[in-house]
């Protein structure tokens, strides 16, 4: 076996793959709402999942769209995840006809304590790891548990040296 880094066993997303792939998902989400097949609103775990959940609200014509925030970890230390911000829960209630929308699921810790938080909801993710896909109703794009994706905020455009021969 050879180390690698993680770019080199990653997946790189692109802001045009990001949008076609959320599309995707909102396509696999219309008409499977509760309310004859509508949703009432769109719960985005922040950060990595704004941006997947703006692109389902657009297309499914959801127009109330609220956040929650879990924190996983206390500077470099893991620690328990814990919600630090909640949905309106006056209006999000238990989750029912609610779509939980993450940009990936890994470990499943995160949409372990989002469940917690509305266990109604139904949980979306444009990516899945194997090891948090019982945490996920629906979603786009399975990788391996190994994989690294790089999303297009995390990047930016630079020189890459080949892999064979010189520049």
């Amino acid at each position: 076996m050879t180390d690698r880094l993680p770019h080199e066993k990653g997946f790189h997303v692109s802001w045009d793959q990001l949008h076609r792939d959320a599309r995707a998902l909102a396509w696999r989400l219309q008409g499977r709402g509760p309310d004859d097949g509508a949703w009432r609103a769109v719960v985005a775990i922040t950060r990595g999942g704004m941006a997947p959940a703006m692109i389902v609200a657009r297309e499914l014509d959801i127009r109330i769209v609220d956040t929650i925030s879990v924190k996983s970890y206390n500077h470099q230390a893991q620690s328990a995840p814990k919600v630090i911000k909640s949905p309106n829960m006056e209006y999000i209630g238990d989750g029912t006809g609610v779509l939980v929308v993450d940009d990936l699921v890994d470990t499943g810790r995160t949409l372990e304590v989002v469940r917690a938080h509305m266990p109604n909801a139904h949980v979306a993710t444009v990516y899945a790891k194997p090891q948090g896909r019982p945490q996920v109703d629906t979603f786009v794009t399975e990788v391996s548990q190994d994989t690294w994706i790089f999303f297009p905020w995390d990047m930016a455009l630079q020189y890459v040296k080949p892999y064979r021969g010189d520049d």
